[in-house]
């Protein structure tokens, strides 16, 4: 006899979404700050909110017709797409090439080779995260699409990811009961912000949204693009998601601080995240700070540390 088990999942990609909201306490928070509230992202199935983001993109292009059996997808990214991706198609069986660069971790490239992806890797010549380097991947992404029968889910101009972006709104307006004052969250294909916030001000249009970009690359607040290593945030261009309109205020972050506080994290709060995490929870703090003490503000910790242990954000020996 087959016994029924409750709460369970048929398969992996069942399991993304509905992740715990927790709020940081006074170890990191000052006690004459707004409360702030992190939404644990990194407890996705790949330790990455980008979960959300590759399985609407897929579901929804299986739904249009734009994705069918026998086709495979391609996409470019620095790392967290590309394993949520190729979980999400090695869990439908579509066959996923990543064109990715060696500015990103080793734990991101080794974790898409490990659920399947086939990798091409455009060297960075030790120049770090910049918009050229972007500019080649999407370009080598562009002419690979055009192959027969394949299917570039093209991160940065993709409006289905939107769906699954909004239900991480819905779900942040039920765990906090609608009292959200300020939502706090780095910019990287802002996707993420853009479907959050919009969900977040039709329910109240008060509410304060916060952009984060790293401050060697202040490109949204008008400034020149530059290096930096906050990963997944700071592509170096106004990306086709960004809305000015999106943003009450624009904050910069440096990667500096971004390590410092993903390090924080882990010591005060035993939270192991990654640098956009960091740079999140320390541009929520500013925000709070100048809030009254029963404000809510919320971000994100978009990803897991363990995609990090070879960079320099946890070398710590």
């Amino acid at each position: 006899m087959a016994y029924k088990i409750a709460n369970t999942q048929s398969r992996i990609i069942g399991c993304i979404g509905n992740t715990p909201i927790l709020e940081l306490s006074d170890a990191i928070v000052p006690h004459n700050s707004a409360r702030v509230f992190v939404k644990l992202e990194l407890a996705n199935p790949t330790g990455s909110m980008k979960d959300r983001m590759a399985l609407a993109m897929i579901e929804e292009a299986e739904k249009s017709g734009k994705i069918k059996s026998g086709y495979s997808v391609i996409e470019y990214t620095s790392g967290s797409t590309g394993t949520s991706l190729a979980q999400v198609c090695a869990a439908k069986g579509y066959p996923l090439r990543i064109v990715t660069s060696d500015a990103f971790s080793d734990e991101k490239l080794n974790h898409m080779r490990a659920l399947g992806a086939d990798l091409l890797l455009i060297p960075s010549h030790g120049s770090g995260i910049t918009k050229e380097l972007f500019t080649e991947m999407i370009e080598r992404t562009r002419e690979l699409s055009l192959a027969p029968n394949v299917y570039w889910t093209d991160q940065m101009n993709n409006h289905d990811m939107l769906v699954g972006y909004r239900q991480l709104g819905e779900e942040i307006w039920a765990q906090t009961r609608g009292h959200v004052t300020a939502f706090v969250h780095g910019v990287g294909t802002c996707g993420s912000l853009r479907g959050i916030s919009t969900f977040l001000r039709e329910r109240n249009d008060d509410i304060t949204v916060v952009a984060v970009e790293p401050a060697e690359s202040p490109v949204l607040s008008g400034g020149n693009p530059g290096s930096h290593s906050i990963e997944g945030i700071g592509a170096g261009f106004l990306v086709h998601h960004w809305d000015p309109a999106l943003a009450d205020e624009i904050v910069s972050i440096s990667t500096s601080e971004a390590i410092e506080w993903a390090r924080k994290l882990a010591e005060k709060e035993s939270i192991f995240a990654g640098p956009s995490s960091g740079a999140n929870v320390v541009a929520a703090l500013r925000v709070a700070a100048r809030l009254p003490t029963d404000a809510v503000v919320v971000t994100l910790l978009p990803d897991s540390g363990f995609k990090y242990l070879s960079t320099p954000l946890y070398q710590l020996a």
